[in-house]
């Protein structure tokens, strides 16, 4: 059975992120990660310089993922107070999808790795906040009368804090405490 370019790849990237999602997990090694793939370290570095590519490799799906969810819903949404609410939701959303990842947007999974991939999350969180502020800002300018103060760069800061939170509480809590508990309620109090 020939396998397709990048097939083994993404098998090793699907396995680290189910390895993440274990409710306690234990500091993922390439020795285990390679034990549960049923091939050997050397096979692994075929494919990766290092596990910090890895982690890269998982960072590069959680952008791609995101930010082509968020720019269609921009593109696609006129109101900007409804952009900034389905962008909290695929948020936090997204997280419940993909427990493994959201140790990876907290940082959790990256505590002894490279700081150059914690810098990146960081980046990619730097860039959702750019995104809601825009939104918010436009949603200003929507009101009628507009809004006197432009306070969208405090109000995205507070919302980024929200999901980074949730998403924190999410892994924490052995993934038991969901993202979006409670977030119908939440929407009233943190939205205009």
């Amino acid at each position: 059975m020939t396998r397709q370019p990048g097939e083994r790849k993404q098998q090793i990237l699907q396995t680290l992120a189910q390895m993440l999602e274990e409710p306690q997990p234990e500091k993922i090694t390439t020795a285990a990660l390679a034990q549960r793939l049923g091939v050997s370290e050397a096979a692994l570095y075929r494919h990766f310089a290092s596990k910090a590519q890895m982690y890269e490799g998982l960072i590069e799906f959680i952008e791609q993922a995101l930010f082509s969810r968020i720019n269609r819903i921009v593109s696609e949404e006129t109101d900007a107070a409804r952009q900034v609410r389905a962008i909290l939701t695929l948020l936090l959303g997204f997280a419940e999808k993909n427990p493994g990842m959201t140790r990876v947007l907290v940082g959790e999974a990256l505590v002894h790795e490279n700081e150059r991939l914690q810098a990146r999350v960081n980046q990619l969180h730097d860039r959702l906040e750019a995104i809601l502020r825009q939104s918010l800002r436009i949603a200003a300018s929507q009101q009628e009368p507009p809004a006197v103060q432009d306070s969208s760069a405090a109000h995205a800061n507070l919302l980024l804090c929200f999901v980074l939170g949730r998403w924190h509480q999410y892994a924490r809590s052995g993934f038991r405490r969901l993202p979006g508990e409670f977030w119908p309620l939440q929407q009233g109090l943190l939205l205009p």
